[in-house]
């Protein structure tokens, strides 16, 4: 069967999984009676809840008797390691480009990628019936992004396609009133400009695992491209491993794709797509081989983790009251199953505790593994990120991004301020009409805590996106900490409205009345730079003369909402968050009030002490 590899690439939001939704619809490859959801390709819920894709998944069509093997990949900075290993399976790619935003960071990042492993990209304009698109436009944007990357003559010349994926419209020429049901523009540009794959079917099997996925019954499956050889089940074959020996196993289970399903084989031919079960400890960038013919490809690299977070089990006065996993061992085996799909994920348990230091690429990645333990029902408790510092040629270097910034021109001089402030350089400054885009070049620790107060600087009308850049030397001139204090509570028991209304005055409430509160619990924010211990739980006293239910006739301030990211860039190093399949709370490590006093004094006469030297 003659076949097609190719990737689906662009920055976040441009629509690349809506594309392939169109593209299964679209080629016949489900029954007229089968219900077809909006992104069926992110079956995590979170991935629908986010309107992102968190994990690289991979499908297959077939239009024209060619089989059209499809592996749509993150958008997001802090999953683009998954974008450079499906270089390694494909033999073209879509790059998708919205009609009204043009190029964005991670258009540049995953191009930069495609045309560093010779993969020749289609581009395909999406989104064309945005009001205020310009179609023309966005395609001179990648015009100049190739020659910027220094592609190669023959892939400046590179075919366009223009659709709606949300539609499901497509056409070859700019103007929308153009666009046509269908995806045959796009089936017909993969048919006429993607070669097939150069595999070697007479030759010895050389097949190497990009992408990994895991389930309780087969365990570790490894998925990638067969470049030489046919595999069976059955076949004993030879791992090669990174570190330079050997392994012989079986094949358990072969699997190909089409459409939404993962279907069970007896063999694969050279050039195909497929998952391998069988090893236990199969890698990413190893090579499997027949035994006797050990040619190992290149490694594949591995983006290594940039930020960490300790996890440890729940020991609020609340443990246990609402999660069914929250022993130090469930935690754990629930740790070591989340890194077997995801090799950009560490973790390492701190020896004589129960907790673990838990490294990923960044904010959302680490959120979206806590976001997902807490659905599952898992109780555990997390400390403030902080970035993963390395030691190059004798000096202390940490991670910086590429930043990009999209605002109205009013608010520039705040945010010029506070990136200034957090040791940001800026790029390049460019204003249209009433917006502006600024470029920064910033420490990773400096948009640590950032973009709640990106948000609330920008009223919500601000786009923010950073993708990791490289290693350099430490900067000074970064906030670490919150500048304002917290209100914490002194008492356990439920917030009532009469002592929330005395306090409010002090700052801004996170709790309402009703709120189960325990002592250490984090409450509000205090509008001064230092801790207040506060009382919530206190009961209006009673009398002869005062009524009950005055109560009633209370008004208070709508307490504010905050979201498990939000809690997370909130904390500081002295703090935790409780996470529980309920929600999450933000406490202090030290719960008891004259114990925390204690130690804070004691920190502050060592800082000013050091400070002296």
């Amino acid at each position: 069967m003659d076949i097609r590899n190719i990737a689906i690439i662009a920055h976040v939001d441009h629509g690349k999984t809506t594309l392939v939704n169109q593209l299964l619809t679209n080629s016949g490859t489900f029954r007229d009676n089968e219900e077809i959801q909006d992104r069926m390709m992110d079956s995590n819920p979170l991935e629908h809840e986010r309107g992102i894709t968190i994990l690289a998944k991979t499908t297959a069509i077939k239009y024209k008797d060619t089989k059209i093997n499809i592996v749509d990949t993150p958008g997001h900075a802090d999953f683009g390691g998954e974008v450079e290993r499906i270089m390694h399976m494909v033999d073209g790619c879509l790059l998708l480009v919205d009609a009204f935003e043009g190029t964005m960071p991670q258009t540049r990042f995953v191009l930069k990628n495609a045309l560093a492993n010779h993969i020749k990209p289609i581009v395909v304009v999406n989104k064309v019936d945005r009001p205020n698109a310009d179609p023309v436009k966005a395609v001179d944007e990648v015009l100049d992004l190739f020659i910027q990357l220094g592609a190669p003559d023959e892939f400046l010349d590179f075919p366009v396609v223009y659709t709606s994926a949300l539609n499901g419209t497509s056409s070859n020429d700019p103007d929308p009133a153009t666009q046509k049901p269908g995806m045959d523009p796009v089936y017909e540009a993969i048919l006429k400009n993607i070669n097939a794959p150069e595999a070697n079917p007479e030759g010895p099997l050389q097949l190497q695992p990009a992408l990994l996925d895991y389930n309780d019954y087969v365990g570790r499956i490894g998925i990638g491209t067969i470049k030489s050889g046919t595999i069976k089940v059955g076949d004993t074959v030879t791992d090669m491993r990174l570190n330079g020996t050997t392994k012989d196993f079986k094949i358990q289970k072969l699997y190909t794709f089409y459409g939404m399903k993962r279907i069970e084989v007896d063999h694969v031919d050279a050039g195909d797509i497929c998952a391998i079960t069988g090893l236990p400890d199969l890698n990413v960038g190893e090579t499997i081989v027949t035994p006797g013919h050990l040619n190992a490809m290149p490694p594949l690299r591995v983006d290594e983790p940039t930020l960490q977070m300790e996890f440890g089990t729940n020991s609020s006065p609340l443990r246990g009251q609402d999660g069914k996993f929250v022993t130090a061992r469930v935690i754990e085996d629930r740790l070591f199953q989340e890194v077997q799909r995801d090799v950009s994920l560490k973790y390492t348990r701190i020896p004589n505790s129960e907790s673990w230091i838990v490294s990923g690429r960044g904010e959302l990645h680490l959120s979206v593994l806590i976001e997902n333990m807490r659905r599952e029902g898992y109780e555990l408790e997390v400390a403030k990120p902080h970035v993963i510092l390395k030691e190059i040629d004798g000096v202390k270097c940490e991670p910086f991004e590429d930043l990009q910034i999209d605002v109205p021109t009013e608010f520039v001089g705040d945010i010029m301020e506070t990136l200034g402030q957090r040791g940001a350089q800026l790029i390049d400054m460019i204003e249209t009409n009433d917006q502006s885009r600024l470029v920064y070049v910033v420490p990773s620790r400096g948009l640590l805590g950032f973009v709640n107060n990106f948000l609330t600087l920008t009223k919500g009308y601000g786009i923010i996106n950073h993708t990791f850049k490289e290693y350099r030397p430490m900067v000074k001139s970064v906030v670490g900490e919150r500048p304002l204090g917290v209100l914490v509570s002194t008492d356990k028991g439920q917030a009532t409205a009469w002592s929330i209304e005395k306090i409010e005055d002090h700052g801004t409430m996170f709790i309402a009345p009703g709120a189960v509160c325990y002592c250490g619990m984090i409450v509000g924010e205090h509008r001064y730079p230092v801790d207040l211990a506060v009382n919530v739980t206190a009961m209006k006293p009673q009398t002869n003369v005062r009524s009950s239910n005055k109560d009633q006739t209370v008004v208070l301030k709508a307490p504010r909402k905050m979201t498990l990211e939000a809690c997370l860039d909130y904390i500081n190093t002295d703090e935790l968050v409780e996470i529980t399949p309920s929600g999450w709370r933000m406490r202090k490590r030290i719960l008891d009030t004259a114990e925390r006093k204690k130690f804070d004094a004691k920190r502050k006469a060592a800082a000013e002490a050091e400070n002296n030297q």
